[in-house]
């Protein structure tokens, strides 16, 4: 595979350097309105850029030290259906404070009884004149509580066949009847939020794509989730690799213990491995061939992986891993020398992650397997869809 970068004589570099100087700090709405926040998506919304010019222009950008806006879900996973499905009076309304995250989003979809199975929700959406009035319950809704818009899933014929009665909404979350309650995960973080729907009304334009043709765009927008889940870190793309933490673990010194050596070893490799079917995908995106399965197995890989990276940091820490020690200050001073394996975790505060990290992305690590399409759900995905195997 060639992955090496077009140089400075590529046209999408001296255009991106041309509109900074205009716009020396740009604001979001500005990044928005360029183009410049989804480059990949069709105009106005984007630039129509093809995966080169994408590559370059992430390049000049994180040269210059310009960060997109921050809004996950509305320009992961809401902005792509919409520009797949939407109207142009919705396109219009959505696209560009969405861009520029002046409206953040949420997504409705996982229920109490609908999680893997999400053909199985049950959440009701009822015509009555020209509103639809949606009454059910939504969990696991990560971001509701900040949430300005949802992109909600709700049954509208329940005697259809369950993926075939389902519509696409998009529902405003202060919305009367709406009531969010917090959900806080083991790390102390609150992110998830039940979210209750008791007879909350919606406007007709306020259907995406046609009615019962919801689970079609269900797809489009877990396609484009599972993508955004595996990128390089190993908390779903987020956070530190395996790599930074062999980084922590050289800065202090190494370790003696040959089975944790060995350990680090494998979660290396397997690192090592998930990078290269990223590249392998980027490569043939680049060539402007259909990726292959790479994706499918690369998120079922990742997902084991970043649990193996974040148990083996946990056990670097030795007895102080059995305590929330916060941010781990206080291995800080244990850095240096040939040691067990025993309590050699730094606090790290020469590298670039915060010592905090290691500590609650091992408490984070234990959704990974859950989260975007438990690790069961994917090896299906894999066996029907890529290696073609009868379903049981």
């Amino acid at each position: 595979m060639d992955l090496a970068l077009p140089g400075e004589e590529h046209p999408a570099r001296h255009t991106f350097r041309q509109w900074l100087v205009e716009n020396p700090q740009p604001t979001a709405r500005e990044l928005a309105k360029s183009g410049y926040v989804a480059p990949h998506w069709p105009r106005p919304w984007g630039l129509g850029a093809d995966p080169v010019d994408q590559l370059v222009i992430d390049d000049e950008m994180r040269r210059a030290g310009v960060r997109r806006p921050s809004n996950q879900i509305g320009i992961g996973w809401a902005g792509p259906t919409l520009i797949h499905a939407g109207t142009e009076d919705q396109k219009r309304r959505y696209l560009l404070p969405l861009l520029a995250a002046e409206e953040i989003w949420c997504q409705l979809f996982s229920e109490p009884g609908a999680g893997s199975d999400l053909a199985a929700l049950s959440t009701r959406a009822e015509r009555d004149g020209d509103e639809w009035v949606i009454t059910g319950q939504k969990v696991w809704t990560s971001f509701a509580h900040m949430a300005s818009l949802g992109i909600l899933l709700a049954r509208t014929d329940p005697d259809a066949p369950k993926h075939s009665g389902i519509s696409y909404f998009v529902c405003p979350m202060d919305a009367p009847g709406i009531t969010i309650r917090p959900i806080v995960d083991m790390t102390g973080d609150h992110a998830f939020n039940e979210v209750f729907l008791d007879e909350v009304r919606l406007s007709s334009d306020a259907l995406v794509g046609e009615v019962n043709g919801g689970w079609a765009l269900a797809k489009v927008t877990l396609g484009n989730e599972r993508v955004s889940l595996s990128g390089e870190g190993a908390l779903w793309g987020q956070g530190p690799t395996a790599g930074d933490l062999v980084d922590v673990v050289r800065q202090a010194g190494g370790t003696s213990d040959r089975v944790l050596r060995q350990r680090l070893v494998k979660v290396w490799v397997e690192g090592e491995i998930l990078r290269l079917i990223r590249l392998r995908t980027v490569s043939a995106v680049v060539a402007g061939r259909a990726p292959g399965p790479e994706a499918s197995v690369r998120k079922a890989l990742a997902d084991d992986h970043g649990q193996n990276v974040m148990e083996v940091a946990k056990d670097l820490t030795g007895a102080h891993g059995l305590i929330d020690v916060g941010p781990l200050e206080a291995l800080a001073a244990r850095g240096g020398g040939d040691r067990g394996g025993e309590e050699i975790l730094p606090g790290g505060s020469a590298h670039s992650w915060p010592p905090a990290i290691w500590s609650q992305g091992y408490l984070f690590a234990r959704a990974l397997t859950i989260g975007g399409g438990t690790a069961e759900v994917q090896r299906n995905i894999i066996a029907e869809r890529v290696l073609g195997l009868p379903s049981s």
